[in-house]
C-alpha cells in the first residue's frame, strides 16, 4: 500500500534559520545564509558559500545531521544584466549510505553510517544543459567525538577533524575546489533580542553559538564568473564595472512524495524551488510572515522581485526608527533615527517624498536619479523615500554615480561628483547578493579590517587623511557587505544602520541636527549615535580558518553545546593573567579573562615548576629563578583553548616589583627577547626570522594551525640580533613560530597568503 502525497507549487513554496512557514518543517533543504567575498589568500579567487540545515546540535545523533537526498542544492550567479536568467549554475546531489547497517553507531569499526558523497554539475548556458565536474565527491561525518574521529581501532583512525575536512576538499574537472560538509554556523545574531520585537540590547546572546550547519563551499577563478573570461589583472580599475557577479542559492524538490508501507519514500514529478537566499536577512525581517513562503519559491529573474519591492521602499523597520510612529515603543533601536528634515528639507521616514520632489530637475541630469538614466525606479513616487537606497542595495546594485559617491569632495552637494567607494550595479531588479570582483580584498590582520564593511569604508573615506580625496583608490573594506558578503561582516548591524539612514548620511544627506555652512562638520551626534549602534553580537563565537574553505571545523558531539549564560563575558576575547603571587614561596595562580566560558583552558611558563601544558592554574616560580638576583624579572605566562593552537594567547609578569626586588649586578633595565618576522604575512613558502635579545641558547619550534610541530632549528650561542630563515608547510594559512630561551618563551603568527 503506498499514499501519494501530491504537493503543488502553492504548497510546496516555502530561507535563512527557519524564516519562513514552510520551509521551517523542512531543515534539510533551509538555505540558511550565502557568502560571496574576494579570497583574502588569492587575488584571482572568489570564493562562494551556500549554507543550509539550521540549528544542528553537536551532539544530535544517532541520526546525524547530513544533506539530504532527492534534493537540489544550487548556487546561481548572473554576471549579464542582458541574459534571462543564470549565467553560471552549481548543482550538488547527494547519496547517503550505511556503510554497516547492524550497529546503531554513526561510526564503529573504521566504518561509517550516513556516508555522504555528491554529485557536482555545472551549467553555462542559463541552466539547459548540465556537466558533471565532480562525481563522489566525500563529504566528512559528523565530529561526534575522539573515539569516533581519532581512534585507530574503533573509530577512523585520523590524526584529527582537522584532517578529515581538508581531506575533503576537492578540484573540479573545469577547476574550481570545491568543500562540502558540516562546518561551524558562521552566522552570528541576537536571535532571542531580535524576535522580541526589537529588543536589541548591547550584550545580546548569539543565538547560533556551538550550533552546526552544512556548507557548499566552491573557490572559483575569477576568469570562470567574469562574463567575458578575463583575469583580475585585466580590469581597467578597482571598479571595473565588467567583473560584478550577483549570487544567490536555493534548493529544490520533487512535488510528489509517495509513502510506503514499508516505510520506504519515493519521489516524483517536477522540480519545485522551496528556498532561496542573495541578501542576507531578506526574507528573515524584511517579507512579512504572510508573504515569505511565496518570496521563497520566486526566482529574482523576469521582474518576480518587483511585487515585494513595497517592503524596501517604506520598510517595516523604519516605523520603529522613527518617533513620530512606533520609535518610542522600541528602545532597543533609539539610536537609530532616520532623516526627516535633511539639509533642510529632505525627508526619508515611511511614507515621506524623500527625494522625490526632484524628480524632473535639471539638477539630476548626469546622476543615476535622472529619468534618462534609472529615475523611474529610484524615484518612483512620493510615498516611496528609500527606493533611493534601500531597493538599490537589495535589487541593482549601486552604481558609481552621482549621488551614490562619497561626501567627500562635494562641497555640500549631496548630487555633485564625489569620491568613488562602490560599483556592484547589476540592475536585474532581483534580490541576490552582489560582487565586485575587481575590489582587492582588505588582509584579515590589517588593523583598518572592520566587520562592518562599507559603512567602515566610506567613514574612512570620509574623515582619514589618507583616504579623504576625491581619487579611486583602495580603501580597506570597500570588498565588505554589501559588496559580497564575508564570513566576518556584521550584516545585522550593516542592516539596521542601513535602515536609520548611515547610507544617505554617507553621501552627503546628513542627520537633522547638522546645520549647514562653511566648516560646518557632519559628524553630528545623531551620526555618531548611528555608528556607534550594534545589533549586540558583533562576531563569530569561533574563529575562521586561514585557508579555504574557511569556515571552521564543526562543534565536536562528545562537548554537546552547552548554554552560555547572560553573565557570561564572551564580548571579550580570550586573555591570560596572574591572580597571586607569593614572594617568598614562589607560589603563583594562573587565571583567563574573558573567551568562551564554556572551554577549558591550560597553560604553560618557562621558569615554573611542572611548566608544560596543563590546565592546573597553582604553579610554583623555581627557586633558582626566584634567587638568582640577576635574572630576568619577567615570566612569560601562556594560555590557549585545550588543544587550540590558534588561541594561543600571552601575558608578561613581573614577578619582582610586586616583592620589592631591584635588579642587581646591573643599573640599567634589559628588554625581554624580541622576536620579529620579515615581510608577514607572506606569499612564499619562507620567511626571514630576527632574534634580538636573547640570554641564552634559542629553540625555534614551528607549528602548524593544528599544533602539528613541523620544523624546529637551534641558535647556540645568540648574538645580540640574529637572523635565520625558516620554511614553512606547504598550505596557505596560519603557522606558528615559537622561541624558546631557558627563560623566555615568545609566540608570533606567521600568515602564509
Amino acid at each position: 500500500m503506498a499514499v501519494l502525497t501530491y504537493l503543488p507549487y502553492s504548497q510546496v513554496i516555502a530561507s535563512s534559520h527557519r524564516e519562513a512557514p514552510l520551509i521551517s518543517n523542512d531543515p534539510l533543504a533551509d538555505n540558511t545564509d550565502v557568502y560571496a567575498f574576494k579570497s583574502p589568500t588569492d587575488a584571482e579567487k572568489i570564493v562562494l558559500i551556500a549554507n543550509y540545515i539550521p540549528f544542528e546540535d553537536p551532539s544530535g545523533g544517532p541520526n546525524w545531521y547530513t544533506f539530504g537526498q532527492n534534493i537540489r542544492y544550487e548556487i546561481h550567479v548572473k554576471n549579464n544584466a542582458a541574459t534571462a536568467g543564470d549565467d553560471i549554475t552549481y548543482r550538488f546531489t547527494f547519496t547517503v549510505v550505511n556503510e554497516d547497517p547492524t550497529t546503531f553507531f554513526n561510526i564503529r569499526l573504521g566504518k561509517q553510517n550516513q556516508k555522504a558523497t555528491y554529485t557536482c554539475e555545472r551549467s553555462i548556458d542559463g541552466g539547459r544543459t548540465f556537466t558533471a565536474i565532480v562525481t563522489n565527491g566525500v563529504v566528512p561525518p559528523a565530529n561526534i567525538g575522539p573515539r569516533s574521529i581519532e581512534d585507530k581501532t574503533v573509530g577512523l583512525g585520523a590524526a584529527n577533524y582537522n584532517a578529515l575536512a581538508t581531506k575533503a576538499i576537492t578540484t573540479a574537472t573545469s577547476g574550481e575546489r570545491i568543500f562540502c560538509g558540516p562546518i561551524d554556523d558562521p552566522f552570528f545574531v541576537d536571535l532571542g533580542g531580535a524576535f522580541d520585537v526589537g529588543n536589541f540590547r548591547p550584550k545580546g546572546r548569539d543565538g547560533l553559538s556551538r550550533f552546526n550547519c552544512h556548507t557548499i563551499a566552491i573557490e572559483v577563478p575569477v576568469s570562470t564568473l567574469q562574463k567575458s573570461g578575463k583575469a583580475v589583472a585585466q580590469a581597467a580599475t578597482i571598479l571595473d564595472p565588467d567583473y560584478v557577479i550577483g549570487v544567490w542559492a536555493s534548493s529544490s524538490r520533487q512535488m510528489i512524495k509517495t509513502l510506503y508501507a514499508a516505510g520506504d519514500v519515493g519521489y516524483d514529478g517536477g522540480w519545485v524551488q522551496v528556498s532561496r537566499l542573495g541578501m542576507p536577512l531578506t526574507n528573515e525581517a524584511v517579507i512579512p510572515v504572510g508573504m515569505k513562503d511565496k518570496w521563497n519559491s520566486m526566482t529574482p529573474y523576469n521582474g518576480n522581485d518587483l511585487q515585494f519591492a513595497k517592503y524596501f521602499t517604506n520598510p517595516e523597520l523604519a516605523l520603529y526608527m522613527d518617533d513620530s510612529q512606533f520609535g518610542s515603543a522600541v528602545p532597543g533601536l533609539a539610536a537609530l533615527r532616520i532623516q526627516s528634515k535633511s539639509l533642510g528639507s529632505f525627508d526619508f521616514r515611511n511614507g515621506k517624498p524623500g527625494l522625490f520632489g526632484l524628480k524632473g530637475n535639471a539638477a539630476l541630469n548626469g546622476t543615476a536619479l535622472a529619468e534618462a538614466a534609472f529615475g523611474s525606479i529610484l524615484l518612483p513616487d512620493a510615498a516611496s523615500p528609500r527606493a533611493v537606497d534601500l531597493l538599490p542595495i537589495f535589487y541593482t546594485g549601486v552604481p558609481n554615480l552621482a549621488p551614490y559617491q562619497l561626501a567627500t569632495g562635494k562641497g555640500g552637494n549631496p548630487l555633485a561628483v564625489g569620491k568613488p567607494f562602490i560599483h556592484n550595479f547589476l540592475p536585474t531588479l532581483g534580490d541576490m547578493l552582489r560582487l565586485n570582483m575587481a575590489v582587492p580584498a582588505t588582509p584579515r590582520n590589517d588593523a583598518k579590517f572592520s566587520s562592518l564593511g562599507l559603512v567602515q569604508a566610506a567613514v574612512l573615506g570620509l574623515t582619514d587623511p589618507m583616504y579623504a580625496n576625491t581619487n579611486l583608490q583602495f580603501i580597506p573594506n570597500m570588498d565588505g557587505f554589501p559588496n559580497g558578503r564575508r564570513l566576518e561582516d556584521d550584516v545585522t548591524t550593516i542592516e539596521l544602520q542601513a535602515v536609520g539612514g548611515v547610507v544617505l548620511a554617507a553621501v552627503g544627506l546628513w542627520y537633522d541636527d547638522f546645520t549647514p555652512g562653511p566648516g560646518a562638520n557632519p559628524v553630528t551626534p545623531n551620526l555618531v549615535k548611528v555608528l556607534s549602534f550594534n545589533a549586540g553580537v558583533t562576531k563569530n563565537d569561533t574563529t575562521l580558518k586561514g585557508a579555504f574553505p574557511f569556515v571552521q571545523d564543526p562543534w565536536r558531539g562528545f562537548l554537546g553545546n552547552p548554554y552560555i549564560g547572560p553573565d557570561a563575558d564572551v564580548t571579550k576575547p580570550l586573555a591570560a593573567t596572574v591572580l597571586s603571587y607569593n614572594c617568598n614561596t614562589g607560589d603563583i595562580t594562573f587565571g583567563r579573562i574573558g573567551g568562551d566560558p564554556n572551554r577549558v583552558v591550560e597553560y604553560q611558563a618557562a621558569g615554573v615548576v611542572n611548566g608544560t601544558w596543563n590546565t592546573s592554574v597553582t604553579r610554583q616560580i623555581e627557586a633558582e629563578l626566584r634567587k638568582d638576583a640577576n635574572s630576568n624579572r619577567f615570566l612569560w605566562i601562556w594560555a590557549r583553548y585545550v588543544g587550540d593552537q590558534s588561541s594561543l594567547v600571552n601575558f608578561m609578569y613581573d614577578f619582582r616589583t610586586p616583592c620589592g626586588q631591584a635588579r642587581q649586578g646591573a643599573a640599567e633595565f634589559t628588554e625581554p627577547m624580541a622576536v620579529r618576522i620579515m615581510g608577514n604575512p607572506t606569499i612564499g613558502d619562507e620567511v626571514t626570522v630576527e632574534v634580538s635579545g636573547a640570554s641564552g641558547p634559542v629553540q625555534l619550534y614551528l607549528s602548524n594551525s593544528r599544533g602539528q610541530r613541523i620544523g624546529q632549528q637551534t641558535i647556540s650561542i645568540p648574538g645580540a640580533v640574529e637572523l635565520r630563515t625558516v620554511r614553512l608547510g606547504e598550505q596557505p594559512g596560519a603557522y606558528f613560530l615559537q622561541a624558546v630561551t631557558p627563560t623566555e618563551r615568545q609566540t608570533v603568527k606567521i600568515i602564509r597568503n
